[in-house]
């Protein structure tokens, strides 16, 4: 049970480049962050109250100096509604020309800078702040850029001002104080209930299951590896990528040495939070397209993980596995060759690494595949399995 105490909240912005990082905004205004583009845009936080909160600042600026108020000098600011209707709805309600007015460029509804496609990518050293939902290391363009993440309205307040600012700020002049004290949280554990023992019908494989996969161990070592890492937002929409040119991009945004050290058959051993971000099945299917057919991870993304079977892409956690390879290679690069052969029991739900010489180095369980997924995996992936079923009901 996770318990959290509102009262305690202030302001945050998170970043840069990544979602696990948060600052109080009344720590990091005093800092002056000055940035060069600013972005009101994507599905989740443009809509019509965001908007409205956005503009809400301007109309609160112009208020307070008497005179209209416009983006800083030297800053893009980009605005884009969640929708066509929530775009006709801030045209109505005349805050979709406020906006406009002081000086955001009005891009169409729908995906674009926060996925890394179209106008108003972020460039080299470029500094940016987003209402959007992902600031990963080149989702909005440049990988040598900084992105932040905040509210509509201090998206609206940091443009107009030139740098990260409370709209208290640019309304008033009056920074944000720090907060008195800190966030107010915590959690309590429960007693897990026992496994139930499963029976050696459970533990068989079906005609066509492989009951183990065996192959070089490539150990990423990074923990919440996300799925720009993986496959770069940039070519999330580009549908005639070939298979060969997914693998030579799998990981690009990540270690782009990947695509040229993994092999076929290689078992790519990862961090806590795997495939973490945007959902998109280019992040499994690109991991496929290098011949990887197994991935084991200290924990993953459940929706990576959904995504990854789907697919035909079999993702296993073991936090045991990770914690005993990052003990015996501390100073990994971001992708190891590590000189070790796994070899993985799928349904008996155990693995072993061997080293050059055939001597088993390391031994623990793994979760077993169950029946369920196995027919996925034989499949060839869900739809597949659909079709196949449909055509047997027919």
């Amino acid at each position: 049970t996770l318990w959290l105490d509102l009262a305690s909240l202030t302001p945050h912005v998170a970043g840069p480049d990544s979602v696990k990082i948060a600052q109080p905004l009344g720590e990091l205004e005093p800092r002056r962050v000055n940035i060069h583009k600013a972005y009101l845009l994507s599905c989740v936080n443009s809509r019509q109250k965001d908007l409205r909160e956005a503009a809400n600042v301007v109309r609160g600026v112009q208020k307070a100096r008497g005179v209209p108020a416009k983006v800083a000098p030297g800053v893009a600011w980009y605005v884009a509604a969640a929708s066509s209707q929530v775009l006709a709805d801030a045209r109505a309600s005349g805050d979709w020309q406020v906006l406009v007015d002081a000086g955001a460029t009005p891009l169409p509804p729908g995906c674009g800078p926060c996925i890394g496609l179209g106008v108003g990518l972020l460039e080299d050293g470029e500094v940016g702040i987003s209402a959007t939902n992902r600031n990963y290391k080149g989702r909005m363009g440049s990988k040598a850029a900084h992105t932040y993440l905040s509210s509509p309205a201090v998206v609206a307040a940091s443009a107009l001002q030139g740098y990260i600012c409370s709209p208290e700020t640019a309304i008033s002049g009056t920074a944000l104080p720090p907060s008195a004290r800190p966030v107010l949280y915590g959690s309590q554990v429960h007693a897990a209930k026992p496994a139930a023992a499963s029976s050696d019908a459970a533990n068989s494989a079906i005609n066509g299951f492989p009951k183990s996969l065996s192959g070089r161990l490539i150990f990423l070592p990074a923990d919440n590896l996300n799925t720009d890492g993986i496959y770069p937002g940039k070519y999330t929409y580009q549908d005639d990528i070939s298979r060969e040119q997914m693998r030579a991009i799998v990981m690009e945004n990540y270690d782009p040495e990947f695509a040229r050290l993994v092999r076929p058959d290689d078992v790519v051993v990862a961090g806590a939070n795997f495939g973490t971000g945007s959902s998109r099945e280019q992040a499994a299917t690109a991991i496929l397209a290098a011949g990887v057919r197994l991935v084991i991870c200290a924990s993953a993304s459940e929706t990576f993980k959904r995504n990854a079977v789907n697919n035909g892409l079999l993702v296993l956690e073991s936090p045991v596995l990770v914690a005993w390879l990052r003990a015996a290679f501390p100073e990994a690069p971001l992708t190891a060759v590590t000189g070790l052969i796994a070899d993985a029991d799928l349904v008996g739900g155990k693995i072993a690494l061997t080293d050059s010489k055939g001597t088993v180095a390391f031994e623990t369980g793994l979760p077993r595949v169950g029946k369920a997924a196995q027919e996925i995996i034989v499949a060839g992936g869900l739809e597949n399995w659909v079709r196949k079923r449909m055509a047997a009901e027919l």
